[in-house]
């Protein structure tokens, strides 16, 4: 089978760039159009559901005038984005924008290069977002980014030139409808795998992930260059992801590789091309539907799973794309003159990913002396009230704080939703510190301690969540200052009135044998009837003494509802909420001395 390489090479590359606005206008939804859960969920999905929509009104165009329009408009907003102007109504608009172009390749692109273009469209988005360890051009300042993102808009619109020479019969209307729902699974299988707890590791499992999944796409992108195998063979496929992308989400990387690979061959389908501009718009809605059914379950009881979202997304890929095509076709036949050129890509993107995601394990910093410092920071994800990701700026205004244990709420280890970072491996290389994650409301969304003194014991402890859909923990840990104990606990809470109590019962816990600090966002201000139920747990709260400043919304701060409480052996030297906009919470910092008594 002879694919079009400028064909297939321009709808690769505009997938790639429709992806990377995506990165973007999904977290812009959370933290620009939603302002910190002021906006209703609902609203927030109707907004998004508008720029899905909006790409209809151009079925009625010139199929060469969607592809080119598109691809100018998408390429526009691109750049508006690396000139960190107008985010969220960039990002809006480039999604349409992608979305028609996708209407125009629908129509013009040759059949041949439909699965390679766009199995190896998403391969390359995601390689390139592995190899940039999570943080995407647009969040990167400086010229080299910029120059970065010149070169791949300009090479982007001389493939469009090209591809318009080689035009073709259309692919089958099902494989441009199954691109949406493979957008999702790909894209979630990608990066919300459960990753270590407990890092940076070297341990073998974790450090083979990155070349596991780069292998997966090198398959994706293969399988994808061949002729459709006998149907069966997708069907069984499609039976086992719908057991392998719940596996994905919730287990680790190998399944996830595994479905990445499969997904090419679900979506090579055949039949004859109706209305595919149409096809691929009404896979953008599944999209759509299928990113905030899962994640809206975080904030409103939908009154079942959340992964019936992916489920149902590959049952439809199983209906659409291999169910009504039940006819013998020819087995994939993969010839050897054809292999060596992917085995090659493999053999050297492997070691080079393996390479660049590698971190060293940190060792253990015993600290001398009766005083430390920590800080207690709600990141909320990472995003700032500007809506730029500011992992680095976090990670170097606390580095310079010199802390010895850092609390992290929200943080965010791989959500489609929010663009698919690691906040916490990013922030602890920034800080140079080991870091213990504990989940709350999925695998990898949760709160974070972060700390270079001996750790002794850590565990967490899933916490009632009383009719309130996203889940909370409380992170519990023993550390060594000066050679004595100090109890942590670092939570995030969700129902305060329902889990302020058991928080307690497990600070009487902790502090029966060594003092303890309670840390995090809790929701509560200091007059608050569960503020009494936790100080009646043995603690006080020192920053009344010390400014009680206030740490909500970090714009123009009315309350206190982050707290650093202690208990009998530690004082508290100092305190402060400094004026910080990396996210819509304040942090807190506290020097804290232990007392005579525990000396």
């Amino acid at each position: 089978m002879t694919i079009p390489r400028w064909p297939a090479l321009c709808l690769a590359l505009g997938v790639a760039l429709f992806f990377d606005v995506l990165r973007v206008f999904l977290p812009s939804l959370i933290t620009l159009f939603g302002r910190a859960g002021e906006t209703p969920p609902e609203l927030m999905g109707l907004y998004a559901a508008a720029w899905f929509v909006l790409p209809f009104l151009g079925l009625r165009l010139r199929p060469r005038w969607a592809l080119v329009g598109g691809a100018v408009a998408l390429v526009a907003c691109l750049l508006v984005l690396q000139a960190s102007q107008l985010q969220l109504y960039a990002s809006s608009v480039g999604v349409s924008a992608g979305l028609l172009f996708l209407t125009g390749c629908a129509r013009v692109i040759p059949a041949a290069a439909v699965p390679v273009g766009l199995m190896g469209g998403l391969s390359f988005s995601i390689l390139v977002h592995l190899f940039l360890d999570g943080v995407d051009l647009v969040w990167r300042p400086g010229v080299l980014p910029w120059l970065a993102v010149v070169a791949l808009c300009a090479g982007f619109l001389f493939l469009v030139r090209q591809a318009l020479t080689e035009p073709g019969d259309p692919a089958p209307s099902r494989t441009w409808f199954l691109f949406g729902p493979a957008l999702l699974l790909v894209g979630m299988a990608a990066t919300s795998w459960s990753t270590a707890h407990a890092g940076p590791t070297t341990d073998l499992a974790a450090v083979a992930l990155p070349g596991l999944l780069v292998l997966a796409l090198v398959a994706a992108t293969v399988r994808a260059m061949q002729p459709p195998e006998m149907p069966p063979f997708s069907l069984v496929f499609g039976v086992l992801l719908i057991f392998l992308i719940p596996l994905a989400l919730s287990s680790g990387g190998p399944m996830a590789a595994v479905a990445i690979t499969w997904m090419s061959d679900l979506i090579q389908t055949r039949g004859a091309a109706r209305r595919p501009g149409l096809a691929v718009l009404g896979g953008g809605l599944v999209f759509v539907v299928g990113v905030f059914g899962y994640y809206a379950s975080y904030d409103l009881d939908l009154g079942f799973p959340n992964v019936a979202f992916p489920v149902a997304a590959v049952l439809l890929m199983v209906g659409v794309g291999v169910v009504p095509g039940l006819m013998p076709k020819r087995f994939l036949v993969v010839k050897g003159r054809f292999l060596w050129k992917p085995a090659l890509a493999a053999l050297l993107l492997v070691p080079l990913v393996i390479a660049v995601t590698w971190r060293s394990e940190i060792p253990v910093r015993p600290k001398q002396g009766d005083t430390f410092t920590l800080i207690t920071y709600n990141i909320r994800m990472g995003f700032g009230l500007d809506g730029r990701l500011s992992l680095d700026r976090i990670a170097a205004w606390a580095a310079a704080q010199h802390p010895d244990v850092v609390l992290l709420s929200e943080v965010d280890r791989g959500w489609l939703l929010n663009g698919g970072h690691d906040d916490l491996a990013r922030i602890a290389r920034g800080l140079g510190m080991r870091y213990y994650f504990a989940p709350a409301a999925d695998a990898v969304w949760g709160d974070a301690l972060l700390t270079n003194l001996p750790v002794k014991t850590w565990s967490s402890t899933e916490l009632g969540k009383h009719d309130y859909p996203t889940g909370a923990q409380a992170q519990q840990a023993v550390v060594e200052v000066g050679g004595k104990e100090v109890g942590i606990v670092n939570t995030h809470l969700q129902a305060p009135v329902g889990q302020a109590p058991e928080v307690a019962e497990l600070v009487k816990e902790l502090a029966a044998e060594r003092p303890v600090v309670l840390a995090g966002d809790l929701n509560t201000r200091p007059t608050d009837p569960q503020m009494r139920v936790l100080l009646g747990a043995g603690l006080s709260d020192p920053l009344l003494a010390l400014g009680n400043p206030n740490t909500s919304p970090a714009d123009a701060p009315v309350e206190r509802i982050d707290h650093v409480l202690i208990s009998k052996g530690l004082e508290a030297v100092a305190a402060q909420a400094p004026r910080l906009t990396y996210s819509d919470h304040l942090p807190v910092i506290a020097t804290l001395r232990l007392t005579p008594a525990q000396r």
